[in-house]
């Protein structure tokens, strides 16, 4: 395996670039008097390509009205000619996994016949150009101007990067190897060491198996199946059973004021489908819900899974809804917080049934104090301190919301409405009432065909993909 690096400028358009410029200046970051940028195209190959493989690659990465700007040599690399100092940083995906963005390109690769492209990483280059004048009083400050993250303010690269999924490259790429081995799979001897096995790989690996769970799973691999386990099994068995996927809490026995409620929150929650269970297709099961809906015309292909004509068909599709809350990764990292958010929820209504179609979305935000610059609002208490973790409620609301369209708007999902909210607040009683940890939420509406409804039975040897 060798990359290959091919190169498209710019990263920023002009708006961007005076935006970013305009949020280093409010930042306190170093004086940047301009930035210039560039995608690197980090290309994995199998063997050398031909030059009709290269012109196709060429085609499909190149910018279609502006060619000048794609090349195989860098647009940065090159001194400027201002004699201002200069630092080139670049940042792109961290190589432990591969990004959904190299997924897609490779198939879009292999469609075109560029069987020998394995992986492509796009990573962002930035050229920092800084006015000599300005680099004396940075090294008063004791700041080394030889190495750019000795001065750049974390600030800085918390506007350039994401730090969750991204990291710097302090040279070129020449391998997406890390050296890092996965851990080994290996066998819990419960039916050589008995339940003790079970409970030390929960203490181990952090399971969160209670008593009741231990003794489940010690029966059900020693007395049901009849062999030991593995650690990944225990691992995805304590993922599965986390409140998360089962709501144990919804549906535990509920007491206020020292007396048992009849009904648990989720028999609470059931009340308007036992009450009206006639319009409703899916509830309570599957990835999404469902109402009744209606007979509509539609085009569909003549024979699906082949190559066909499309034809006019009436067919009745039901009404899909779906939502849920992606808060504390909006929080740490915004953008990709709530894209993930949006791509899970329409994971949901893709995966109802046995296939839904997305047809709209939703999203909101609750966020404390934004804080504007140059707009300042009189309950805003500047003394308030957020946690580190964090980004800031303008950032959420701007990089959130920018995540949450974005995704969508590649699986065909626009975003039509929504709400934000923002409080922070020193109540009389001189207690803090704000939303330090934020609320996103999305939603979104869909439609399946009435015949897709019901899952199929698995079957013995299908694999299980999660």
């Amino acid at each position: 395996m060798s990359l290959l690096h091919l190169y498209l400028t710019p990263v920023l358009s002009e708006a961007g670039k005076s935006a970013l410029l305009s949020d280093l200046k409010i930042n306190s970051a170093p004086d940047i008097q301009d930035i210039l940028t560039e995608y690197r195209y980090n290309i994995e190959i199998t063997g050398p390509l031909t030059s009709g493989e290269f012109k196709t690659l060429h085609w499909l990465l190149s910018e279609t009205f502006m060619p000048e700007n794609f090349s195989d040599k860098s647009f940065l690399d090159h001194p400027s000619s201002t004699v201002d100092r200069q630092f080139l940083l670049e940042f792109g995906p961290r190589m432990n996994f591969t990004t959904a963005w190299s997924t897609n390109a490779v198939s879009i690769c292999h469609a075109c016949g560029l069987d020998k492209v394995t992986r492509i990483e796009r990573s962002r280059r930035y050229k920092l150009i800084i006015e000599d004048k300005k680099i004396g009083s940075w090294e008063d400050k004791e700041i080394s101007t030889s190495q750019p993250l000795n001065f750049l303010t974390s600030k800085f690269l918390e506007l350039i990067h994401d730090r969750m999924t991204e990291c710097l490259y302090p040279e070129p790429l020449s391998t997406f190897e890390t050296g890092v081995n996965p851990e080994p799979v290996f066998e819990v001897p419960l039916k050589e060491k008995g339940r003790s096995a079970l409970e030390e790989i929960n203490r181990e690996m952090g399971l969160g198996l209670d008593n009741w769970d231990i003794d489940y799973y010690y029966n059900l691999f020693v007395n049901d199946i009849g062999r030991n386990p593995t650690n990944v099994e225990c691992f995805d068995l304590s993922q599965s059973n986390s409140e998360h996927s089962r709501h144990w809490f919804f549906k535990g026995r509920l007491i206020v004021d020292g007396k048992e409620v009849p009904r648990n929150l989720m028999d609470i929650i059931r009340q308007p489908l036992d009450a009206l269970p006639g319009n409703s297709i899916i509830a309570f099961k599957d990835n999404s819900s469902a109402i009744r809906g209606f007979d509509v015309p539609a085009i569909v292909p003549d024979k699906p899974g082949e190559f066909s004509r499309f034809k006019k068909a009436l067919l009745n599709y039901h009404i899909i809804l779906t939502a849920e809350t992606h808060n504390f990764p909006s929080g740490v990292a915004p953008f990709p917080g709530a894209e993930t958010g949006t791509g899970g929820r329409i994971r949901d209504i893709q995966a109802v049934g046995r296939g839904g179609l997305v047809i709209a979305g939703t999203a909101a935000y609750c966020v404390g104090n934004l804080r504007v610059p140059g707009y300042e609002l009189p309950w805003e208490d500047n003394s308030f301190r957020y946690p580190d973790n964090l980004a800031s409620p303008l950032e959420i609301e701007i990089q959130a919301s920018n995540g949450a369209s974005d995704y969508g708007n590649k699986f065909g999902e626009p975003v039509i409405q929504g709400y934000t909210r923002s409080f922070g607040m020193r109540l009389p009683n001189r207690e803090r009432s704000e939303w330090i940890k934020p609320i996103m939420f999305t939603g979104g509406i869909g439609q399946m065909d009435a015949r897709q409804t019901e899952k199929e039975q698995p079957k013995k040897g299908m694999l299980v993909v999660k």
